[in-house]
């Protein structure tokens, strides 16, 4: 096809932003234009990588030095002791309270994606976000929804509610967290929905805060461990199943790690779970005892972090070129570390703080690639004791080699864009 203009919108954190950014490496390198739509602080990560930024705020300006995502940073630092307590104690706690700040920034955004828009002149927008921002819909412009969360976020009365962490076969919950979740957030939404709507946008579903695209709508889950619905979704939705970025950096194992021996292991509670300094520190405390070469995404408090002998680690790590070369993943549960984790074939013991890490958490553990653990409870034994039981387990590195052989056939990058592609000549 003809080259065309393409304008990436993700959250502004990073596993959004880098979901898109293997998507849109893919059709640069088609040689379309691709745009991203960034928030300052932002500023400059997208040009590194070779695309077009236009800048935006979700909040007003600051008089200080802002790091990508840090409102983001800031509000889970804030919100953090929230996570010791029931899922369904944090709809009131922290859910509906994220809501409403990622409502209260798209309602300061939305006149600056008017004229990013105007401006760019896209032949097709890409989202990547839990929130709708009007400008979107109200656009004209063909635009595509990406769902990088659990797709619990896609409802359906047979799969778990959001961010609940529920089994799949014990139901009894379901209801009342359902009820929990309408009382708590209903009122907000219904808010969000008008303004939504005086902006241009059409109305949102009944307790939804964002739109689905009526052009296309993708997301990210490989079907081993993807759930039944009820009702099947429509034909503008696909599953990429895995959408995994080819644009890291390479790594190859330092000293320690090259000259000694030992299951090599990969921690990382992503770039915000890693700000939880206390946690981070037992968790390297388990592990320094331990008979394993550890890797450490050591995230925003890297200089409070001291690791031990038998670690090596960084703020930042190329995730997607250390996976192949592990053995086992230590992981909140974030979708982009876990959908990695099946792509690559490694086992993943998943330690779940907010949001739908605790959905993901859950179906790792029910469909057996994984076990979930209590965060914050969990005895040090109990940490080395799931992973010395999933490396044991060669039934399961052998499904875990064909689900990843599978996925790697049919990359979800290239995937997703093809109908990307498609859109913008519709």
């Amino acid at each position: 096809m003809s080259a065309s203009t393409f304008a990436f919108f993700p959250e502004s954190a990073y596993g959004p932003t880098n979901n898109c950014v293997g998507i849109g490496d893919v059709l640069r390198r088609r040689g379309h234009r691709v745009v991203f739509i960034a928030e300052e602080s932002f500023a400059g990560t997208l040009a590194e990588r070779g695309f077009e930024e236009r800048l935006m705020r979700l909040t007003p300006p600051s008089d200080e030095a802002e790091d990508p995502g840090q409102f983001w940073k800031d509000f889970i630092r804030d919100t953090a002791p929230v996570f010791r307590r029931p899922t369904i104690e944090q709809l009131e706690g922290f859910i509906a309270p994220t809501f409403e700040a990622l409502c209260d920034g798209a309602r300061y955004v939305d006149e600056r994606l008017v004229e990013i828009i105007d401006e760019v002149r896209p032949d097709a927008i890409v989202e990547d976000n839990v929130v709708s921002f009007p400008a979107l819909p109200a656009s004209g412009v063909p635009w595509a929804r990406i769902v990088s969360c659990n797709p619990t976020e896609i409802k359906d009365r047979q799969v778990p509610p959001p961010f609940s962490g529920y089994p799949t076969a014990e139901r009894s919950g379901w209801d009342a967290y359902r009820a929990e979740f309408a009382r708590a957030l209903g009122p907000l939404q219904r808010d969000f929905d008008a303004f939504c709507r005086e902006r241009g946008a059409p109305a949102l579903p009944e307790l939804e805060f964002i739109h689905a695209s009526p052009w296309l709508n993708m997301w990210l889950y490989p079907a081993e461990v993807d759930y039944q619905r009820a009702v099947p979704l429509d034909g503008s939705w696909r599953n990429l199943e895995a959408s995994v970025r080819t644009t890291d950096a390479g790594w190859e194992p330092a000293e320690p790690l090259a000259s000694t021996d030992g299951p090599l292991v990969y921690l990382s509670l992503g770039s915000l779970g890693s700000a939880d300094v206390e946690l981070m520190r037992a968790l390297i405390g388990t592990l320094a005892d331990s008979r394993y070469r550890v890797i450490v995404s050591m995230g925003p408090q890297h200089s409070q972090l001291e690791l031990a002998p038998n670690m090596v680690g960084a703020e930042f790590l190329p995730q997607a070129s250390i996976l192949p070369e592990v053995d086992i993943v230590i992981t909140h549960g974030g979708n982009n570390t876990v959908t990695e984790s099946l792509y690559f074939g490694k086992p993943m013991v998943v330690l779940p703080l907010f949001w739908d890490q605790y959905d993901n958490a859950q179906r790792i553990d029910e469909t057996g690639f994984g076990a979930r653990l209590d965060t914050y409870s969990h005895a040090p034994a109990e940490l080395t004791g799931a992973i010395e039981r999933l490396l044991a387990d060669g039934a399961l590195r052998t499904h875990l080699g064909a689900v990843s052989a599978r996925l790697r056939s049919a990359p979800g990058t290239e995937r997703a864009a093809d109908l990307i592609e498609r859109l913008a000549e519709a």
